[in-house]
């Protein structure tokens, strides 16, 4: 039996800005495809448990663009977009800037790892520009947004609203 990695793993690159997240999900790689291109789907998981996600403009194909905003219950509003540099089955490439600190851009490079058994693995990465950047990323709850988020995802695997 596989031991699978149910809690996102987060690692800070020591030579390099960049930030690693690795996670399994019972899950085909399609379906782990099909939340991160879906915006209805990954509206529904995105993020922090108390803050709720609107797709403003969600193109997911090479050349295409993005822009959400989150939401929180004061109605406090953190937006971000991107660009996607490349969409395949297996394999997004991505931009993300968070409109608050409009000068940080990350490039993020996720990937979806068939391990057999009906699980996929995500490999996640960003590189910011600097170990500042990253440093503020981590600082400001990325880790809980992360794992709340996952959480998300994995309850709507189990519902079934991810096929």
């Amino acid at each position: 039996m596989t031991d699978h990695l149910t809690t996102a793993r987060i690692e800070a690159d020591p030579e390099i800005p960049i930030i690693r997240i690795t996670r399994d999900f019972p899950a085909t790689p399609a379906q782990i495809f099909r939340a991160h291109t879906d915006p209805e789907l990954y509206a529904r998981w995105v993020g922090p448990s108390d803050l709720s996600t609107r797709i403003e403009h969600w193109d997911a194909r090479r050349g295409g663009s993005w822009r959400f905003v989150h939401v929180d219950g004061a109605g406090e509003e953190y937006a971000f977009r991107g660009c996607f540099h490349e969409v395949r089955e297996d394999r997004i490439v991505q931009t993300t800037t968070f409109e608050g600190m409009p000068d940080g851009v990350f490039l993020d490079t996720l990937t979806f790892e068939d391990l057999g058994d009906g699980w996929t693995r995500l490999h996640s990465q960003s590189l910011v520009d600097s170990f500042e950047a990253r440093e503020g990323i981590l600082a400001a709850g990325m880790e809980t947004g992360i794992q709340q988020g996952y959480a998300k995802l994995d309850g709507l695997l189990a519902d079934g609203a991810v096929r």
